[in-house]
């Protein structure tokens, strides 16, 4: 066990799930908050509220602070720009200050949201350029962290997966939830590449660069690269219902009016970083999307 002491923000959520079972059996001394706290491992903690903020770390004195504390859906940071930047700019500087301010490291988690998409990949040095507000609050965050923080690091996610039926949030869940309502048609788009991002490999990855002391930012995905139908097809089939399910292939224009947030073509990001610095341990997303597919297969399995 490493002798360190270490904040996790945002802990409640699909990644704060697999980052917290990571650094518990790494470090010696650990504390996760969530704005919700909803198990009895979490403390609460809002990051947009500078009291808190300044109270937990003057307290607990980490040495390292994961920042996983933000608001993700699109949809709901176009609809409340305010409370997206409130959260995801503000609360990002809330923490980055007071951990400066006690020279501890800080970890901010960002996303290839923060790139236009008129590229087919971007590495790491590539210039952002957000066409959505969740794309562009996390940027603002990312342009703070590396102004004003001296020890940092930045991790760029694509398309994430993690957490199961209770946690995920994203992309493979709302495939899951229409599969288990019985759908035997599942619309699909199929104009819109990215690079899934396992949160088990993420998370496992990060603690890998930090005990490197390669300070810097990263991007951070699965290798490969695919669409949102490939995804969904792959997925399918680790879940052995693809005789069963019907997929059908649309343009991102058929889901407008539910998903009306502009969205990048592209989300592809090349580990290009990692790779110069011989630290990518990310695997092929196929293989951990079969991981990952175990959890909902037994879930299928209880609901039959």
């Amino acid at each position: 066990m490493i002798d360190k002491r270490i904040l996790i923000t945002g802990c409640g959520g699909m990644l704060g799930d697999a980052l917290f079972p990571v650094i518990k059996s790494n470090f010696a001394h650990v504390v996760a908050t969530d704005i919700d706290v909803s198990t009895n491992w979490l403390e609460k903690l809002d990051v947009r509220d500078t009291t808190q903020c300044q109270k937990i770390m003057s307290s607990f004195s980490p040495d390292i602070v994961f920042h996983l504390a933000a608001l993700t859906d699109l949809e709901s940071c176009e609809k409340k720009p305010q409370e997206a930047y409130n959260t995801n700019t503000l609360g990002t500087k809330n923490m980055a200050m007071f951990t400066e301010k006690s020279k501890s490291t800080f970890i901010y988690i960002s996303t290839a949201g923060i790139f236009d998409g008129q590229k087919e990949f971007y590495n790491d040095f590539d210039k952002p350029n957000p066409i959505n507000i969740y794309g562009k609050s996390k940027y603002n965050g990312e342009i703070f962290v590396q102004k004003n923080v001296s020890k940092h690091y930045i991790f760029r996610a694509g398309w994430m997966m993690g957490g199961g039926p209770q946690k995920d949030k994203k992309f493979i869940n709302k495939i899951y939830k229409q599969i288990k309502r019985g759908q035997k048609e599942i619309f699909i788009v199929d104009d819109k590449i990215g690079s899934p991002t396992y949160t088990v490999d993420f998370s496992k990855s990060m603690l890998n660069v930090i005990k490197s002391g390669h300070f810097g930012l990263y991007n951070q995905v699965c290798k490969g690269n695919c669409s949102r139908f490939d995804v969904a097809n792959a997925f399918v089939k680790f879940l052995n219902v693809q005789d069963e399910i019907k997929l059908i292939k649309v343009n991102s224009d058929y889901f407008k009016k539910e998903y009306f947030s502009p969205r990048p073509n592209s989300e592809r990001l090349i580990n290009l970083k990692l790779r110069q610095i011989k630290k990518d341990i990310m695997r092929d997303w196929q293989d951990c999307l079969e991981e990952y597919s175990d959890v909902y297969k037994k879930d299928l399995n209880e609901k039959i």
